[in-house]
């Protein structure tokens, strides 16, 4: 099964487009495709329900008839850092609730695509970070680099981070999230001459994109 988890420099970076257009591109291969965003925070109540913006894109980038309780298990309202959030609302995050919504989620499914919260050191939890669960779920990670004034730094202090807990970075992705960048093309030379992982990509400057017009920009290995 194609199953992995992404992550990216920072919050705002394009880790959504990137995700759903990694799930398009896998459902042009012909596989059962599902997104999933374990925690996500600053909800609306839909149906009185609270959902996420980005787990909805999720749910639409994949296959029908997900559970959208599956797809986004932690949905907080306030749009906070997910563990103030969570205090804010009571709830406890834990990890037994995510792994069985994954365990659900990959039955059906050929590929599962899991997004994470924020940038690789953001807190799930009071007690958990997200290693924890990219170790329960044995996944390889895939990082969205925002590409804008700092991105190198950015992008190897994350790289070195999820190495350095043992995690296999198994590619990157370039989003390009300012349009006024100056030496654009250079700064993702420089990228893929220093990440200890190859480019799947970069994605243009597309506000309001539709992910599915965006898959020729990537190129997915065939192992993760």
């Amino acid at each position: 099964m194609f199953n992995l988890y992404v992550t990216g420099t920072d919050t705002g970076i394009g880790k959504t487009l990137a995700s759903c257009t990694l799930l398009h591109a896998l459902r042009e291969h012909g596989l059962r495709v599902a997104g999933m965003k374990p925690v996500a925070s600053g909800c609306t109540e839909i149906d009185g329900a609270w959902k996420n913006e980005d787990a909805l894109a999720l749910q639409a980038a994949g296959m029908p008839g997900l559970a959208y309780a599956d797809i986004n298990p932690f949905a907080l309202e306030q749009p906070l850092a997910p563990e103030l959030a969570a205090r804010d609302a009571g709830i406890d995050v834990t990890l037994p609730p995510i792994l069985h919504a994954h365990a659900r989620l990959a039955a059906q499914a050929d590929a599962l695509v899991v997004e994470g919260v924020g940038g690789w050191a953001a807190p799930l939890s009071a007690e958990r970070m997200q290693v924890d669960l990219v170790r329960a779920l044995r996944l390889p990670v895939v990082l969205v680099v925002g590409l804008r004034l700092g991105c190198l730094n950015h992008a190897l202090l994350s790289a070195r981070a999820i190495v350095g807990d043992g995690v296999h970075l198994a590619g990157w992705i370039g989003s390009q999230v300012d349009p006024a960048m100056a030496r654009v093309d250079d700064n993702i030379a420089m990228l893929r001459a220093r990440l200890p992982a190859p480019c799947w990509g970069v994605l243009p400057y597309a506000p309001n994109a539709d992910p599915s017009m965006l898959t020729q920009y990537l190129r997915i290995p065939t192992a993760a």
